[in-house]
């Protein structure tokens, strides 16, 4: 597994978590933080490591190896 396909893979995995986060904890209450905050969070932050990834294999596919 590349480092490329390995971000795109995280990226997913940790995007798909802070949606479920973000779409069912509306009625959770934590005293230090918000479980729908953290899941927007956890969307950007998937979001950026998805592209990231997208950018490095497509780079590779690029070059040619």
């Amino acid at each position: 597994m590349t480092r490329a396909s390995k971000h795109l893979l995280e990226g997913a995995v940790t995007l798909l978590a802070g949606l479920a986060l973000w779409l069912f904890t509306g009625d959770v209450e934590v005293p230090v933080v918000t479980p729908t905050k953290v899941g927007i969070v956890l969307m950007c932050v998937g979001g950026a490591q998805t592209a990231w990834g997208l950018t490095g294999v497509v780079r590779r596919s690029a070059r040619g190896l």
